[in-house]
């Protein structure tokens, strides 16, 4: 599951609209847009330990109240991942290379615990399961969520994220030095962001 843990939180917290995890929640909820459909460009940078180059990778997202979450990577190689509370589903082209059910995987039922929490805004649930932290001022904020159990630790590590009407960046660090940054862009909200290639998907 290590490898999919950046795709899955990014996909969460790229809801935008939905992130309540700062220590001033009620100015945040305030400030953040709560699209019933959200697509982007997603940039992400992953800087393992021991190792000088980053590895690069670029796609889109599509974030769909109720329904779910895509997370299409575009280079270096394209491949499709779609979130909903049920499963995690992998594409590659049209077929499906792997489906995870949170049902029968503690892994994936746990990080999807914290997705859907995000999504839903269910705060009570995220102070739960994380330490948090953050900041406001007039156009902006940052939040740092740092896991309380050992096991969820394990799965995500630390993440802090920072943006304004929507998330613009997000960094995630685990205790083995690696390091992930996704920058989020070219948002657009509304039935019409989506291709209907996406839009099948769901």
């Amino acid at each position: 599951m290590k490898p999919m843990k950046t795709l899955l939180l990014a996909a969460a917290l790229a809801a935008l609209g939905q992130v309540h995890a700062a220590v001033p929640v009620a100015k945040i909820q305030s400030m953040l847009a709560k699209p019933p459909v959200m697509c982007g460009r997603f940039d992400q940078s992953k800087q393992l330990a021991g190792m000088k180059k980053p590895l690069a990778a670029n796609g889109r997202f599509c974030v769909v109240a109720g329904k779910g979450v895509l997370w299409r990577t575009l280079q270096p190689f394209p491949s499709t991942l779609r979130l909903t509370r049920d499963e995690i589903v992998n594409y590659q082209g049209d077929r499906v290379a792997m489906r995870l059910d949170a049902k029968t995987e503690p892994t994936v039922r746990m990080i999807n615990n914290v997705l859907f929490s995000l999504l839903s805004g269910d705060l009570a649930q995220l102070e739960t399961l994380f330490e948090v932290d953050g900041t406001v001022d007039a156009n902006s904020w940052n939040v740092v969520l740092k896991p309380r159990q050992p096991a969820l630790e394990k799965a995500i590590g630390t993440i802090k994220l920072d943006g304004g009407a929507y998330v613009k960046t997000i960094v995630m660090g685990d205790a083995g030095g690696d390091r992930t940054t996704i920058v989020f862009s070219a948002i657009q909200s509304g039935d019409a962001a989506m291709s209907k290639e996406e839009a099948a998907l769901f």
